[in-house]
């Protein structure tokens, strides 16, 4: 008997479920999120105990009890082989448990909230200076040089945002310091106790990526303003202002958007070396100290966090350039 059309449709809708694109473009950055999550949980267990040097002697100090070490040792289940140690991490990382310093015995989960505000905070605001400098300078400076005008303006800005993206963050951060806090007095050399002491870490994490970003902006601008849609607008007599702001920025700024997701997630990584110089008391302070004591629980949390913020940054900016821009995810048909 031959099937009915109902029951007949019934395979043909679950491979055409399957073979959608968004489906198969979500299974594919979930996996490669799953992936890059167990790369980093393995990295991060494996490289700390690279550090040479015990730990809990680290801990307890030269003058401590030989049995004194190895019962917090056994405590702590170092003294297991390294395979066991790693599985009982991975099992442990499953239920939620970051384990506890072995410095201060506090659970890792506490201190990475104690002190991740503070970076979150760091981080959004560089980025939020930094996507404020770029984009009416990179839009501004094209349309000063536009067609060959103002070729020093032109020099100048390519030479200074070139050095200035390449100083790395924290030299950067010690000449704020030298300038502004030390030789000036403006501004405080380090803490978060007032409004005053974001200005010079946020600076120095914002200045470089703005500098980097204002040249993407000025390039994609000068493209724009050369395609059809704006010569119509320039013959239609419209106001230069309204052409750039209204009709020329928007669409070139795609690109600066697309990129500006990365940004974030490599200004979250980039505040590790700021925090310490400006003693901010945030993820970066904590790793560093963790790794100077060899605190593995503590490191392993700390780049645990870290890792997992820049890949979840990277997985929403591929949904968001996707639901932007559909024939990004041509690639996964």
């Amino acid at each position: 008997m031959s099937a009915t059309p109902a029951a007949a449709a019934e395979p043909g809708r679950a491979t055409a479920w399957w073979q959608n694109r968004w489906v198969r473009f979500a299974a594919r950055r979930l996996l490669r999120l799953l992936v890059s999550l167990w790369v980093l949980v393995t990295a991060a267990f494996f490289m700390v105990h690279l550090v040479p040097g015990d730990p809990v002697r680290a801990a307890l100090g030269p003058l401590a009890a030989a049995d004194v070490v190895a019962a917090r040792r056994h405590a702590l289940g170092l003294d297991d082989r390294l395979l066991v140690q790693y599985w009982h991490f991975l099992r442990d990382l499953c239920t939620g448990q970051l384990g506890d310093s072995i410095g201060t015995q506090l659970p890792v989960g506490q201190i990475i909230g104690q002190r991740l505000p503070a970076t979150a905070e760091l981080a959004l605001l560089a980025f939020a200076v930094a996507m404020a400098i770029a984009i009416p300078l990179g839009a501004a400076i094209a349309a000063l040089t536009r067609h060959g005008r103002a070729r020093r303006t032109e020099l100048a800005f390519a030479g200074s945002s070139v050095v200035l993206g390449a100083v790395p963050d924290f030299v950067l951060g010690v000449l704020l310091v030298f300038v502004f806090a030390v030789q000036l007095h403006w501004l405080p050399v380090a803490g978060r106790d007032a409004p005053s002491s974001y200005v010079l870490p946020v600076l120095a994490l914002a200045i470089g990526p703005a500098a980097i970003l204002s040249r993407i902006v000025r390039v994609e601008m000068l493209a724009v303003l050369d395609t059809d849609y704006l010569r119509t607008a320039r013959a239609k007599r419209l106001s230069g202002l309204r052409i750039h702001l209204v009709h020329a920025l928007p669409n070139a700024v795609t690109a600066t958007l697309t990129l500006s997701g990365l940004l974030l997630g490599s200004l979250v990584a980039g505040t590790v070396l700021v925090e310490n110089v400006f003693a901010w008391p945030g993820l970066g302070s904590s790793i560093v100290g963790s790794i100077t004591n060899k605190d593995f629980p503590l490191v392993q949390g700390t780049v645990l966090v870290y890792g997992i913020g820049v890949l979840l940054i990277n997985t929403v900016v591929d949904v968001a350039l996707a639901v932007l821009d559909p024939r990004s995810t041509i690639g996964v048909d």
